[in-house]
């Protein structure tokens, strides 16, 4: 009974936000006027127009971002790293610029299939793969399927560990059929901004700024339905093959997140072979942003190591 007022309670809430929330569909055009510039290509891949950049030299080091985030979340690893790695980093499907897939299919299967297929595009024949959220379970399945392509793997703040608990509040409104409807058509900021800080340990570091991209980037035209379909999808991750990566395997956590909590740490590092781990004290679930410089130059100091 009690859940059942809990969810009602939800659809009047966002009933009521819909009348100060509505948030029309923002264009293409304005979007890539913003948020690609000079380094920005694209690449078609499966029906969708992908969006990528690659910086620097040297062996390729791929980036993989997490749900709802974009390219733009590597921003300064890629500025601390280009000189040592050819930085390369896309915007997944679902998310940023490149858009929904026209399947509707967000499996941990079709996401393997994506970056094998991007990887080929770029004649990557081998490279170092580094992944938060999303993408670190994406990447770590990757190294599972394409052991030969995946010299060093780097995991920060990785999805995929047996889960205890609810989701965060957001992927559990997606899988309410009316609120979810009404997702599609509502964003409020306030809402952009609270799930930032829940991602963010320091508040300080939620600028004006970073909320505008969450938010431009979600009224990309399909990205809100494409949340939805992805947030309804139960992940059953192969967790028993992970002791089948042999790379080299850095695990970077925020003791502070709030999503994915830091003990999923040693469930990784017990069961990736040739692992080690590092945690931030002061940071949340995206290391990589809140604490650029240091988490950049733990990575190359491990990229750079003879192991």
């Amino acid at each position: 009974m009690m859940r059942k007022v809990i969810i009602w309670s939800l659809v009047v809430l966002f009933l009521l936000l819909i009348f100060v929330g509505h948030a029309p569909n923002a264009s293409m055009s304005k979007l890539k006027g913003k948020y690609a510039n000079e380094a920005s290509q694209f690449v078609e891949i499966e029906g969708m127009q992908v969006h990528y950049r690659v910086e620097g030299s040297g062996m390729p080091l791929v980036l993989l971002h997490g749900t709802a985030a974009s390219l733009h979340t590597w921003d300064a690893w890629a500025m601390d790293l280009q000189d040592s790695f050819q930085v390369i980093r896309m915007d997944l499907p679902a998310f940023g610029l490149t858009g929904p897939h026209p399947d509707q299919d967000y499996s941990m299967e079709r996401y393997a299939s994506f970056v094998d297929q991007f990887l080929d595009e770029l004649h990557i024949d081998s490279c170092y793969l580094a992944g938060n959220s999303l993408g670190g379970a994406i990447a770590w399945n990757y190294t599972i399927s394409r052991p030969d392509r995946i010299k060093k793997l780097i995991l920060i703040d990785a999805a995929g560990a047996p889960r205890e608990g609810d989701p965060p509040m957001i992927f559990k409104l997606a899988r309410i059929p009316v609120v979810s409807q009404l997702l599609k058509f509502v964003t409020p900021k306030r809402i952009i901004k609270s799930n930032l800080h829940q991602v963010y340990y320091d508040d300080a570091k939620v600028s004006d700024a970073l909320i505008d991209r969450y938010y431009d980037m979600a009224r990309r035209p399909g990205n809100r339905q494409a949340f939805i379909d992805r947030a309804r999808m139960d992940f059953v991750l192969p967790t028993d093959r992970l002791a089948e990566i042999k790379a080299p395997t850095l695990i970077l956590w925020g003791e502070q997140d709030a999503w994915i909590p830091v003990k999923d740490v040693y469930f990784f590092e017990s069961k990736i072979p040739n692992s080690q781990h590092i945690i931030y004290p002061n940071a949340g679930h995206v290391p990589m942003e809140e604490l650029p410089k240091v988490s950049a130059q733990d990575a190359m100091t491990f990229l750079k190591a003879t192991n």
